[in-house]
């Protein structure tokens, strides 16, 4: 217990906690429960319900509200303090419905518990004649039920909902016995800014909230509980599944009951649909049919003999995947290394974060995110970036809009007024693809006024002289030529965000999805290095992994460059030590890229190609050029646990089991590496993905025999140092964040504190290059793409479950009202959109979001894909990542709908 301290006496029990602890929380200490309705650790204290009363000195005060002081003497029972409890219980239950038969609260309800512990079995204040309030439930949207004769006006939900979420959607309407808790104007929950969290829910103390589709499915105490990890965005959300006859029935959160978002809590329907994959299919006469397991393997072993003996192993690749485990990729790697011969192994993080991990790796010596998501909250200025995280990283924004509202300064750079632009202290919207640029001005800025970290450069840092001299033509004027911010506000954000105690960066896609991502990467680096804001708790560079599995996968070594650890192929010590390992010799040479090794397939050069829980075909560049790579292989072996449009081409398709059937790991964007446990059995004769590489490896004569994903992790913890300390054992509480080297190691909340993974940070100067493809007479706009709230990647999750569909059923394109008018636009009617690769149909959305001159759209929808349009020959040249955030588009107005 660090801080100063106040020993006090509760019940007779000598307590010890810190400095201003309410008296509610140092009884917890003692063993005490203190009845509560109103209270919740994670909000502020509201003293409405009056349930805590205790006693000190004879005097009664609000436990919730009165903090721990030295020598105090609590009593919490009995006498007067019961009789009071007793009464507002009483006075709650006249106005409360008296069916906790049939209510879905019932054994979690804090008022049936509290009802129960002081004997509550008749009510004075009940009678024959006696009013009660009588409201309809609320069904508005598709995932809350509201009951309003159920509500104890505690006011929780409206806490969580301002101070949590940061929405405001909640307040209190009317006065004395018609007061109830409402949103503005009773308005459906779908017409407010709710987000739909279900944090409401998840603190409500009765039941006055609940999950609508969990409604007469199952009681409180039938349910069995899971808790494993969220399978969607990278935040690495622990959740708990609560489940009755293998259904889940609802979903909380894992370490504190809540802090989800609408897809971690009521987007896990998919694993129940009925068009999941329940048996291998093998393509016969053109179509695919379902086959045994024995066929299936037999059939893909086969062919896969046949191509590495006729055209080598080199004309073998797979693609691996951000949305399996650790153990999965490790293997899916191995697999393909050990067993095939090849390097020619890649996933997606080529297509999101490959410049991250390039361009850190050359600055910092490690390229991952350098604090923790806790961190956030305590910088006292924030820069985001190619991030629109309320809707991409929930949780992540709630740690922003925390900090803002307690004065951290904020600076958004986005084309896009994205919603943390409405909070912001400056607006940054650059032309896209012009990031080097106005990264470059904000240094050039701080070294030219002289607020520079010096002490900390001249220490921790090298190459200065050369970013010097490479940032001089990058004024604040020459800038806003290049992106269209204007001067002053560029020289704002400089000043705010170099003065500030502690400065962090986060960002995302935004700054890495272009030919130039790897040095909009540098150019970040260079600014946290140049003003030393990196190495302290809220500062540092912090990239938000789009995928729950991201940052595992890249550091199990699904990238064709490094094994696992990031230990390069090329280099002979490491190769010797996987080789002996392993027991197989390893290629030397780094294999291709997966945008390569689609071009690779295109030309015939790629023969044979493993997919494991990725659909190229949507999430890929020019989709018609994947369609034709694809096309042409010789074997295309697909594991996943749906249909998809990858799947439809292949030849062997793999059912496999989802995030809730099997057990593993998953690293989160904050290098947490978290326990996935199974929930329920995968349906039909779906296997695991390390059961079907193990099963496949051994076929092709390189036997796999691992009884448990708890020994592939400790083959990792072995060859892997950053995860030498890591073991299912170590991880049953809140998991571990590499680099954590032995078994005694606490793990590292907080890279380069004393020194940089490479030894001192290397500044990088990079130069302003343009969008490799910008709008002219023929294509005038510039399109972006990016991600939505309600959706996750393609249709193979999210878009299969009924409420998130029902919010977000179809896509669309962001326009500016003023491109709107000029082109004749009416908001919600059919436009095309076309480039020079290909056209899509899809809804126009007029708003004031986008950027004159910009449009946006969302890449979730296959029938309106946005990689329709994007280039798949404008690769960044050191991370060969695809320019999917900048490319020229027309559009033509079609008519209604």
């Amino acid at each position: 217990m660090s801080g100063p301290t106040v020993e006090l006496t509760i019940d007779g029990v000598p307590v010890v906690v810190p400095h201003g602890t309410p008296l509610l929380e140092a009884a917890r200490e003692a063993g005490v429960d203190i009845p509560h309705l109103c209270y919740h650790p994670a909000l502020s204290s509201a003293g409405s319900c009056g349930l805590c009363l205790v006693e000190v000195k004879g005097k009664l005060v609000q436990a919730c509200r009165e903090q721990a002081q030295p020598g105090m003497e609590v009593c919490t029972d009995g006498g007067r303090i019961s009789r009071l409890r007793k009464l507002i219980l009483e006075l709650i239950l006249s106005d409360h419905p008296q069916d906790c038969l049939t209510c879905e609260r019932s054994g979690a309800c804090d008022l049936q518990r509290y009802a129960y512990r002081y004997q509550l079995d008749a009510n004075r204040f009940m009678g024959p004649d006696h009013e009660r309030r009588e409201a309809a439930p609320r069904e508005d949207n598709p995932f809350i039920r509201y009951e309003p004769e159920k509500c104890v006006l505690c006011g929780r939900c409206v806490r969580v909902c301002a101070e949590v979420q940061g929405r405001h959607v909640l307040g209190y309407a009317g006065r004395g016995f018609a007061s109830e808790v409402t949103s503005p104007f009773a308005r459906p929950l779908t017409e407010t800014n709710c987000e739909l969290c279900g944090q409401c829910v998840a603190v409500c103390p009765s039941g006055a909230l609940t999950e609508r589709e969990r409604r007469f499915t199952g009681r409180e105490w039938e349910f069995r509980v899971t808790t494993t990890v969220c399978p969607f965005c990278g935040c690495g959300c622990p959740l708990t599944l609560h489940l009755l006859k293998d259904q889940i029935v609802r979903v909380s959160g894992g370490r504190d009951g809540f802090r989800l978002c609408v897809k971690g809590r009521f987007g896990l329907s998919f694993v129940h649909r009925e068009d999941r994959l329940r048996a291998p299919m093998v393509r016969r006469q053109g179509k695919l049919t379902e086959s045994s397991w024995e066929e299936a393997l037999s059939s893909v072993a086969a062919k896969l003999r046949e191509i590495r003996e006729q055209h080598g192993p080199q004309a073998v690749a797979g693609m691996s995947s951000a949305k399996c485990t650790n153990e999965d990729n490790y293997l899916f790697q191995k697999l393909l290394r050990a067993t095939l011969g090849t390097n020619n192994v890649d996933h997606c993080a080529r297509l999101c974060h490959a410049p991250t991990v390039a361009g850190l790796a050359q600055s910092f010596g490690s390229g991952a995110m350098t604090n923790s998501i806790a961190d956030i909250e305590e910088a006292t200025c924030l820069l985001i970036t190619g991030s629109n995280t309320t809707e991409a990283h929930p949780i992540v924004a709630q740690a922003v809009i925390r900090a803002a509202r307690r004065g951290a300064r904020l600076i958004v750079a986005d084309p896009r007024r994205i919603e943390l632009a409405d909070i912001a202290d400056v607006h940054l919207r650059q032309r896209p693809g012009t990031d080097v640029a106005w990264l470059n001005g904000m240094a050039h800025v701080i070294l030219e006024e002289g607020l520079w970290n010096s002490e900390f450069v001249e220490q921790r840092c090298e190459g200065l002289e050369e970013l010097r001299e490479a940032l001089a033509p990058y004024t604040p004027e020459a800038v806003e030529e290049l992106t269209g911010i204007p001067a002053d506000d560029l020289r704002r954000a400089a000043c705010l965000y170099a003065d500030s105690q502690r400065s962090t960066i986060v960002y995302s896609m935004g700054i890495t999805q272009h030919t130039t991502g790897t040095d909009n990467v540098l150019a970040v680096a260079n600014l946290a290095m140049l003003t030393g804001h990196i190495g302290r708790r809220g500062t540092g560079v912090n990239p938000l992994r789009g995928q729950n599995n991201v940052q595992g996968a890249c550091d199990l070594g699904a990238l064709p460059n490094v094994f696992p650890g990031y230990q390069p192929v090329s280099d002979p010590s490491a190769r010797a030590k996987f080789e002996q390992a392993w027991g197989a010799p390893l290629p030397a040479a780094p294999g291709l890229t997966a945008v390569e090794i689609i071009d690779a397939a295109r030309a015939g050069e790629i023969k044979a190609l493993l997919i494991m829980g990725e659909n190229p075909l949507v999430t890929h560049p020019d989709q018609r050029h994947v369609r034709e790579a694809l096309a042409a292989l010789e074997l295309l072996v697909v594991l996943d646990i749906f249909p998809s449009e990858t799947s439809e081409l292949a030849h062997v398709v793999l059912p496999a089991a989802s995030f809730a059937e099997k057990d593993g790991t998953f690293t989160s964007t904050e290098r947490r590496v978290q326990r996935l446990r199974c929930a329920l059995p995968p349906p039909g004769e779906a296997w695991a993905d390390w059961e079907i590489l193990c099963r496949l490896s051994t076929r092709l004569g390189f036997p796999m025999a691992y009884g448990h994903p708890q020994e592939i992790m400790d083959e990792i913890a072995s060859l892997t140092p950053i995860y030498g300390g890591i073991s299912y054992a170590r991880l049953d509480g809140e998991g571990l964040q590499w680099p954590c080297p032995h078994p005694d190691h606490p793990g590292t909340p907080v890279l380069h504190q004393e020194e940089f993974t490479r030894g001192k940070g290397r500044f990088h100067p990079v130069r302003y290059q343009g969008p490799t493809e910008i709008p002219d007479e023929e294509y005038p706009f510039a399109l972006t793409t990016g991600r939505v709230l309600n959706h996750f990647h393609s249709r193979t999750m999210t878009r299969r479950v009924r409420g998130l569909q029902e919010l977000l059923p179809e896509g669309y394109v962001e326009i500016h009202p003023a491109d709107a008018a000029q082109l004749g636009m009416i908001p919600d009617t059919l436009v095309r959109v076309t480039s020079r690769r290909g056209s899509i149909v899809t809804l126009a959305r007029v708003t004031q979001r986008a950027q004159e001159g910009t449009v946006f759209i969302p890449f979730h929808f296959a029938e309106a894909a946005a990689n329709a349009l994007t280039p798949a020959d404008s690769l960044d040249p050191s991370s060969k990542i695809p320019a999917l955030k900048a490319c020229a588009v027309r559009l033509e107005h079609i008519g209604p709908d």
